[in-house]
């Protein structure tokens, strides 16, 4: 047999196998890769595409006092694009915002509006549209009197992303502050949140209804609190006296709440009117009416102080 021969067909066949390892290996290796690539595709298929569009944060700033505002605001806050801001936010607030971050005033006060309702409301569309996170900020909790109701409407109508981070209501801060209670065991096992203002200038409430829950003896009454009633307070009275509240029931208007302004005058349903006038409040001011307001105590607020922004009882 020749020698040689049989050594070049091993050679062939080594060169054979190796060749087809290489290619088997080859095709091996394109099956994993397209196969993989098939996976990846279904499972982007089953996951969101990033949005194009911003996303938006509804925050309290709380009654008033920096200070209260929450742990989770402050964050949010920091890393927003855009912050659009009522009136009622304390400036100390403002100040938090980073300087990089572009802050829009659309606030609203009784009589100076800054801008309309729909307006605000178009402006965080477009805002956000443009790929921009807004913090939309304001005074007291967003979902009391606040109309983020109307704006979760339209950010939900353009398909914008948003969440709603509540703050410490005026009615809240205003008790705390001014030492009085708005439920208790032996007068108020509820209370009623009421807005001075409402859709139409010509609308009421159904004071009939108000009146029934506050007129509850001993532990079965109920407190009302009013917000945004400082010019109408003495509609408000002859209201409520009108459909049946006794004349001697306690009232306290608390004039900015939880700040260094804060101020508190107490009196009944028939003489509160004419001593807030007297006191030339400014506002904003909560109207609390009921029994609890007999059960005030004398809060000391220097507690509460931080370095000249403490607030006076």
């Amino acid at each position: 047999m020749n020698t040689n021969k049989l050594a070049g067909e091993h050679g062939v066949i080594t060169m054979v196998q190796k060749v087809s390892n290489l290619i088997f290996r080859n095709i091996d290796t394109l099956y994993n890769t397209a196969k993989f690539k098939v996976f990846d595709k279904k499972a982007m298929g089953n996951r969101a595409p990033r949005p194009e569009k911003g996303y938006v944060h509804l925050i309290g700033a709380g009654p008033g006092d920096a200070e209260l505002l929450t742990l989770k605001a402050y964050r949010l806050i920091q890393t927003a694009d855009v912050v659009m801001y009522d009136w009622l936010v304390n400036p100390d607030i403002i100040e938090m915002i980073p300087a990089k971050v572009e802050r829009i005033f659309v606030g609203k006060k009784c009589g100076h509006h800054s801008m309309k309702q729909a307006d605000i409301c178009e402006l965080m569309v477009e805002v956000a549209q443009t790929g921009k996170n807004i913090v939309r900020l304001k005074g007291g909790d967003p979902a009391i009197f606040a109309r983020a109701g109307e704006e979760c409407d339209i950010l939900a109508k353009h398909q914008i992303d948003f969440a709603i981070v509540p703050g410490i209501t005026a009615a809240s801060g205003a008790s705390a502050y001014a030492g009085i209670p708005l439920t208790h065991r032996e007068c108020a096992q509820s209370v009623r949140f009421i807005t001075a203002h409402l859709k139409s200038t010509k609308a009421e409430p159904n004071w009939c209804a108000i009146v029934e829950g506050a007129k509850g003896t001993n532990e079965n009454g109920e407190t009302l609190v009013f917000y945004m009633g400082l010019k109408r307070i003495d509609t408000i009275m002859q209201r409520l006296a009108q459909n049946g509240l006794r004349p001697d029931m306690p009232v306290a208007v608390i004039d900015q709440a939880s700040t260094s302004q804060q101020r508190v005058c107490v009196g009944t349903l028939v003489d509160i009117a004419t001593k807030v006038q007297a006191e030339k409040f400014q506002g904003p001011a909560v109207t609390i009416v009921g029994e609890v307001v007999n059960k005030r105590h004398r809060v000391d607020l220097s507690l509460l102080a931080n370095e000249g922004h403490g607030v006076t009882s």
